[in-house]
């Protein structure tokens, strides 16, 4: 078991002699009783209750802590005068050192017996006297020891009736997250009260994503010169932000040196946690006037109430009294804690009854030491637990043990100017940060800095600091650059040997330095080639990365790709370039035409549609035109092939035949219309897909090149590699290459002639690639990535100010220009990345034609057919046969000529003086007989006597 570094056998020789030596010291200096005065003190039925009080009393906080403690009981047990039990008080002085803490408690418990101690003061000292407690069964009661590593759960005899120090770290991440500060300094005390906080505020900054990179360790005897030297280190690095927890004895020596060596100028950001802000009041008000303006802290709330505010009044009268000697004296939090304690400690005896305050002792050998004859407490554990339960309204609220401790989840925040600490709001559990407790918001937590009120940084500043700046020391940033063999454009390192001296161009480099530009502050930067000193290349990529995480360089600038593995360990900036890794490939040679490829650009629906169509159309117009137009007459085959003639011919606008029917002629314009559409359609498509056949990609897979087995390229040194071994790609099927040249050479020979058949590679080296062989190469999209990055060390704050240039820089002409100038145009060049495939027209994309069409044929043929009937009514009414004789009647009569139709009569107006003639000396027919058929003469021509006229029909 070890107690502060000591080994507990050697802990126990120490406490033998250091309890020898407090009883002497006791005895010869007469017992330091102190016993809670009362009204009825000679009352003959109370019963006196030993507890030990342990302060350092030569310190504000003892003198004041032990004098609330006394007022505490009188009070306590002036309102109850009926109590049974009254508390002795039996004090002694720790002397601000932890042994004689420990020598005092040992004496209180051995010797006094003391049911309980209240103190120790300080947290190094509880450390001690907790075993003891645990050890004898008496409760540490301490007001003022606040270091999270004195938990209770190890220490159930310890009760720490004040704040833990970790409830108030996520308050100070609260104000940290409101201003955007993504590093922060921790400042603390080299001692169990400065670390015991560190652990629990890391946590709480890190889940604000504010990153510790340094934390300073000042002893609590630092030198001036000790605090002088850590804070020139601190002036040093970037971050501005110093949070400082300490003792108010420290952090006035150590504000008093920051101010000395300037770190308390415009753009510096202190806070401070309760250690200092609590006790503000105590300082040296010349050094928080002179040496502490701008600071920000986070203070203990207490409500004000009369009860505290007429404390106060009483405390300081009497405290005056009691001590002439010191003139102003000031109250503070751990007065009123003490106070709470004491009356806390007081009920829980009360509760306990009358009883048998004593010990049992231990049977101990003759050489035991003083720790095995200490004895233990018969009602330390009944007491802990009435302890446990005791809840009161107290000077500094409501009083109530939660796992051994005082808990408060109300947190002032301070702005120190002046001589005091002006409140700029407030921190809860619930809500976070809010201007005032009436604002309190049940349903959100909040870390808006809009919820606070105005703050006067150091140097008398309005403006937010950003919390980091470049050390104005003279200091360059070391950025580190790859050296480059091929696409030395995107980075290219020219070494003169005889100056030992590198210039660095490059698509990247112009990149950075426009970003640079762009920055509202000036970046002194020294780019440093990742090099031998033979100016050969140092290393790969993950070597230069790892430079970085090892922080032996600033940053790192080049063509670094922004992948998941990296960015667990460095941050990068947003992306500069296109993202993704592509393959590219050959086209193919394709010589050899497909001889149905004519039958491509329509679908096989399609085809079928329009093609059922034409038949259609043409026996439309075959029944609108066969009884007036002489071109759709004569023998069935005639008419077969001239109405399908005319149909298919409209495909290319070469039919010689006209319509004479307006019906027809309605039924031909819509149709020449669809067809019109259709034959354009069909052109455009074959023409692009004879096109699209000489751009075939001779690969659109990655698995097609695994089946195959053919050999594929990489850039030589980049993490491709590592993807295509992922993807199963062995490496005797893997070629790397190291320029544009070279890739091309290898995709020219192909797998079979020792070269590759595709080469894998991000966007911005293929543009490169395709700005020279454009004509030769396109590309299949591959893998997605995050594109071209310039790292940083992990929580570096330059990254969030050169994110906001990259964006600058990219959304204006310079990026355009850059490209240009460095990677070559590609706008003539066909786009690679879009599809190679074309597909074929389909019957979805033009149903809406051939509804026109054929609604518009089949309205035209129900016209007709009306027209037709209603003409020919008197046929079918003189008709006395079946309704099938009627239908062949009008078929028959359908069959004939329309000789009223205006052609036909024209045409006999020509031939009527021929036919009068033949009248005289030909014999006339007469057709007795009208339903039935005519028969044809060897002229094939029929005469028909109609009206007293001479009429040959066809």
């Amino acid at each position: 078991m070890i107690l502060g570094g000591i080994p507990f056998d050697a802990e126990k020789l120490l406490f033998l002699a250091l309890s020898l030596f407090a009883i002497v010291v006791t005895f010869s200096n007469g017992p330091h009783l102190v016993v809670a005065k009362s009204s009825n003190n000679s009352n003959p039925t109370t019963t006196t209750v030993n507890v030990g009080v342990v302060l350092d009393l030569e310190t504000w906080v003892g003198q004041m802590g032990l004098s609330c403690i006394n007022m505490s009981l009188s009070d306590f047990y002036s309102s109850n005068p009926s109590y049974k039990t009254r508390l002795v008080l039996n004090v002694r002085d720790s002397e601000r050192d932890e042994v004689a803490a420990a020598a005092a408690a040992l004496d209180l418990i051995k010797n006094k017996q003391v049911q309980a101690i209240l103190g120790p003061q300080g947290s190094a000292q509880a450390d001690f006297l907790i075993h003891l407690g645990n050890k004898s069964h008496v409760p540490i009661i301490s007001f003022s020891a606040t270091s999270p590593s004195l938990s209770s759960i190890r220490s159930p005899y310890f009760i720490r009736a004040v704040q833990n120090d970790s409830s108030q770290v996520n308050a100070i991440s609260a104000i940290v997250q409101a201003f955007g500060w993504r590093e922060a300094v921790l400042i603390y005390v080299h001692d169990e009260f400065g670390e015991g906080i560190i652990p629990s505020l890391r946590d709480a900054l890190e889940e604000a994503n504010t990153r510790v990179p340094y934390r300073s360790l000042i002893p609590p005897t630092a030198t001036d010169d000790q605090i002088l030297q850590e804070l020139y280190k601190l002036m040093s690095m970037q971050t501005r932000v110093f949070i400082v927890h300490t003792l108010p004895t420290l952090g006035s020596r150590l504000f008093a040196k920051v101010k000395e060596v300037g770190m308390m100028n415009e753009g510096y950001v202190w806070i401070l946690t309760n250690g200092i802000t609590n006790l503000l009041s105590s300082m040296d008000s010349s050094i928080v006037t002179s040496s502490m303006q701008g600071v920000l802290g986070i203070r203990t709330y207490l409500p004000g109430t009369p009860n505290l505010d007429n404390f106060m009044v009483q405390w300081t009268t009497k405290f005056q009294q009691d001590n002439p000697s010191i003139l102003n004296p000031t109250l503070n939090i751990f007065g009123y804690w003490a106070y709470d304690a004491a009356q806390a400690l007081a009920m829980a005896v009360e509760e306990m009854g009358v009883l048998n305050f004593t010990f049992n002792m231990l049977n101990a050998s003759t050489d035991a030491t003083d720790l095995n004859t200490i004895g233990v407490s018969r009602n330390g554990q009944k007491l802990l637990q009435e302890l446990g339960d005791t809840t009161f309204a107290g000077l500094t609220g409501n009083f109530s043990l939660f796992n051994g401790q005082l808990e408060s989840s109300t947190f002032q925040i301070v702005n120190i100017n002046g001589n005091a600490a002006r409140r700029i709001g407030f921190w809860t559990q619930e809500n976070g940060l809010l201007r005032d407790l009436n604002s309190i918001n049940t349903s959100k937590y909040s870390t808006s800095k809009s919820n606070l009120l105005s703050i006067i940084w150091p140097g008398d500043s309005t403006s937010v600091p950003k919390g980091w700046e470049i050390p104005n020391n003279g200091k360059r940033l070391k950025i580190l650059v790859p050296v480059k063999y091929g696409f030395e454009e995107f980075v290219k390192v020219i070494r003169d040997p005889s100056t030992n001296t590198s210039q660095v161009t490059g698509y990247c480099i112009s990149i950075f330095q426009a970003v640079v530009e762009k920055l509202p502050y000036a970046l002194p930067y020294e780019l440093i080639p990742f090099a031998f000193p033979n100016g050969t290349s140092a290393g790969s990529y993950k070597d230069m990365v790892d430079q970085v995480i090892y922080q032996k360089y600033d940053a790192l600038v080049g063509d670094t790709t922004i992948i998941a593995n990296r960015s667990l360990y460095v941050d990068f900036t947003l992306p500069y370039t296109e993202s993704g890794v592509v393959m590219l490939v050959p086209y193919k040679d394709n010589k050899s035409k497909n001889a149905w490829i004519f039958l491509k650009p329509l679908t096989w629906e399609l085809w079928l549609t329009t093609g059922w169509f034409f038949v259609f159309i043409a026996l439309v117009v075959w029944i609108l035109e066969h009884q007036i137009n002489e071109d759709f007459r004569g023998p069935a085959t005639h008419q077969f092939g001239t109405s399908f003639w005319f149909s298919f011919s409209t495909m290319v606008f070469a039919q010689r035949e006209s319509v004479l029917s307006n019906l027809a002629r309605f039924v031909v314009i819509v149709w020449v219309f669809v067809v019109l559409i259709l034959t354009q359609s069909y052109t455009a498509s074959l023409s692009s897909l004879l096109v699209v056949q000489n751009l075939q990609p001779t690969v659109t897979d990655v698995n097609q090149l695994l089946k195959s087995g053919e050999k594929v390229g990489y850039p030589r040194g980049s993490f491709v590699h590592d993807m295509l071994k992922q993807m199963k790609f062995t490496d005797s099927k893997l070629v790397p290459y190291h320029s544009v040249e070279e890739c091309n050479k290898l995709l020219s020979n192909g797998s079979a002639k020792g070269g590759i058949a595709a080469a894998f590679d991000e966007v911005p080296y293929i543009k490169l690639i395709l700005s020279q062989y454009c004509n030769k190469y396109t590309t299949i999209p591959t893998f997605k990535t995050a594109g071209f990055g310039f790292v940083f060390p992990k929580g570096s704050p330059l990254v969030r100010d050169i994110s906001e240039a990259i964006l600058n820089v990219t959304e204006g002409p310079k990026m355009k220009e850059i490209e240009n100038s460095w990677l070559g145009s590609t706008t003539n060049c066909l786009d690679s990345t879009t599809s190679v495939s074309s597909n074929s027209l389909g019957l979805d994309s033009f149903w809406g034609l051939f509804l026109i069409a054929g609604a518009a044929a089949t309205l035209a043929l129900l016209i007709f057919v009306v027209t037709f009937v209603k003409r020919n009514w008197h046929i079918v009414a003189s008709s006395s046969g079946t309704l099938w004789g009627k239908f062949v009647a009008l078929g028959r009569r359908f069959y004939q000529k329309d000789l009223n139709y205006h052609t036909f009569r024209k045409g006999r107006s020509r031939d009527r003086s021929t036919v009068e003639g033949a009248k005289e000396n030909a014999p006339v027919e007469t057709i007795e007989n009208m339903n039935s058929p005519p028969s044809l003469s060897t002229e094939g021509c029929l005469e028909i006597a109609i009206n007293g006229e001479l009429t040959s029909v066809n």
